[in-house]
């Protein structure tokens, strides 16, 4: 009559396998990962307002305009300062590519001349052609904000106009 029942035990579960594929699946996935450094670049659109605050030779806008052969440097605006080449191609290999030297020294003599002056300007209008490449464009911005100079025989950066405001370049025949 009474029947006795066997209570069923629960298998134990083998997880050894899967520990094993953990073990080997989280190094690799590890080694594997990318480790990306994003830079945030602030930028500021131009002013429109019209607003006349400061003197008329605090209001002088420095203007560089990025152009696929060229990269032209007006200061004031309309008064071309100067006309940078590319480099030419090389022999191993590498294409022209925009003189950022030549475009650091010239805006180091703009900046000494405002400094001479007493002026603190900060502020720069870049342009850019459509035609202009993503890289021109980000080493022609990190040449506008600093420069690399010896003082008292030690290479330190130098700020020069951190201020950037993007814009469209107009036509090359036609008005900065």
């Amino acid at each position: 009559m009474f029947t006795k029942r066997r209570e069923l035990e629960e298998p134990d579960i083998d997880i050894t396998a899967f520990m094993n594929l953990m073990i080997v699946l989280v190094p690799v996935l590890l080694m594997s990962m990318v480790f990306n450094h994003i830079s945030i670049l602030e930028l500021n659109l131009p002013d429109l307002t019209g607003a006349q605050t400061a003197s008329a030779e605090d209001n002088r806008q420095l203007e560089v305009v990025v152009r696929e052969a060229v990269i032209e440097v007006y200061y004031p605006s309309g008064n071309l300062v100067k006309t940078i080449d590319k480099v030419e191609a090389t022999d191993d290999g590498k294409a022209a590519r925009h003189d950022f030297r030549a475009l650091s020294n010239a805006l180091m003599e703009i900046k000494r001349r405002l400094a001479a002056k007493s002026i603190d300007k900060k502020d720069v209008l870049l342009l850019s052609e459509p035609g202009v490449t993503y890289q021109s464009l980000v080493s022609t911005m990190d040449t506008l904000r600093s420069a690399k100079t010896v003082v008292v025989a030690e290479a330190v950066d130098v700020e020069l106009f951190p201020e950037i405001s993007l814009g469209d370049a107009p036509k090359k025949g036609g008005k900065s």
